[in-house]
């Protein structure tokens, strides 16, 4: 379990990072060894010739939802009856597991080496989490939190989500999701664009503080951190001022939920893809209604305020995709990276920073991955061209690299339907 990529163009995944060409990268048993210029022996060492193609990190997606492919018509489909149906029985919760374990290493095979799903179905992430964590599947790392809670008529109530009453409520399911080890608490703080029946207002606060504090609390006390979902002002208020870790989408912040931030060490999670749909694409096209379109400019444009704001004050913003909301899918976290540049107008290198320095430092793993690093995880995404240069280049990365094993030219099933009205865009 000892070998070298050799002749490597390395981008380290640093916030300055710059191409360092004629690299060699030993792993060792999943481990980075040793990154030095191109030995002349090896001593008999295996090693993998890149050919001066691109070395970086794997990319960290910190919003993903396995249950769902991403593609519209599928997405239309979900509702709480077709949900309890599915985890009913022992037949159709296996198809569950395996739909779900596909689009993991769907996500792997993008070059994706680190997921961190937020709101599944029953105990299915943990399940395969610790699945490939025993070597009995092949897939991304996995950072779990199962299972959600909400409110009634809350976000994904029924569908991804228990629903909680009271302050009692709370406690109860984050006990109750805390079984199954997973490594986080996702909670739904405010509605989202397709819950809302009023046009201006897609993120209405749903989730009563004294309950925002009650999961906190307790998660908290168990030892996890609350990552909630937020897209309005009033939301990421009171979602600040009791206890949450971090703001998975966002909403405008004015100085004073700054100041917040600062004060909890919150970071915001940054999720531009599920807004661009309804905010860019024709009714038509995007199966959409005036009220969503307008509400997806709405979110679009807070989540966006919210990353410009709290980056100039310091604040750390990640990168997820929310997969599986319509139009996106689990191969294209290379988009993620494309909109942060573009919207919220950071340069590419600031984007790959992102996407995985900052991302494994805001999941809580930076020491074992999220930059090629002595010591770290050999996890890397390689490409023929330079994503400094060109974001696309990760579109089809050459070798994917998980632990220490290779995956050479990795292909995943696109929906060209998806891929055509995105590109569109680009």
């Amino acid at each position: 379990m000892k070998y070298a990529f050799i002749n490597a163009t390395v981008l380290d995944g640093s916030e300055n990072m710059q191409p360092k060409p004629g690299r060699a990268v030993l792993v060792e048993d999943g481990i980075i060894k040793e990154i030095c210029d191109n030995p002349t022996n090896l001593g008999g060492i295996k090693t993998v010739d890149l050919e001066d193609r691109y070395l970086m990190p794997g990319l960290i997606n910190l919003h993903v939802h396995l249950p769902g492919s991403g593609m519209p018509s599928y997405t239309k489909k979900q509702n709480a009856k077709t949900v309890s149906f599915l985890m009913s029985n022992i037949v159709t919760k296996t198809a569950v597991y395996a739909l779900c374990y596909k689009f993991a290493r769907t996500q792997l095979m993008s070059g994706v080496t680190t997921v961190r799903t937020v709101g599944g179905l029953g105990n299915i992430d943990s399940r395969i989490r610790n699945d490939i964590n025993k070597g009995k599947l092949t897939g991304p790392r996995m950072l779990v939190s199962d299972m959600a809670v909400s409110v009634p008529e809350g976000h994904m109530a029924g569908l991804l989500a228990y629903e909680a009453k009271t302050p009692e409520d709370c406690v109860k399911y984050v006990r109750k999701i805390a079984e199954n080890k997973p490594d986080l608490i996702k909670i739904m703080v405010t509605g989202g664009v397709l819950d809302a029946k009023v046009k201006g207002e897609p993120g209405v606060l749903k989730m009563p503080p004294e309950l925002i504090r009650a999961c906190c609390d307790e998660a908290h006390r168990l030892g996890y951190r609350v990552a909630a979902h937020i897209e309005s002002p009033a939301g990421l208020r009171a979602a600040l001022e009791n206890g949450v870790d971090t703001v998975e989408h966002g909403a405008d912040p004015d100085d004073e939920m700054i100041e917040l931030f600062k004060q909890a060490g919150a970071a915001q999670v940054c999720t531009i893809s599920p807004a661009i749909p309804g905010a860019y694409f024709p009714m038509e096209v995007a199966h959409t209604t005036e009220l969503s379109k307008f509400n997806s400019n709405v979110v679009m444009e807070g989540m966006i305020s919210c990353a410009k704001k709290v980056l100039a004050a310091g604040v750390p913003v990640g990168l997820g995709t929310d997969t599986a909301c319509p139009f996106v899918t689990h191969y294209d976290m290379w988009r993620e990276l494309a909109y942060f540049k573009k919207f919220v107008g950071v340069t590419n290198a600031f984007a790959l920073h992102t996407a995985t320095q900052v991302n494994a430092e805001i999941a809580g793993i930076d020491g074992e991955t999220g930059t090629v690093e002595v010591g770290k995880s050999a996890d890397f995404v390689i490409t023929d061209k330079s994503p400094l240069e060109d974001l696309t280049a990760l579109r089809t990365p050459y070798m994917v690299v998980m632990r220490g094993k290779t995956i050479k030219n990795p292909r995943v099933k696109k929906f060209d339907y998806v891929e055509t009205e995105l590109d569109k865009l680009l």
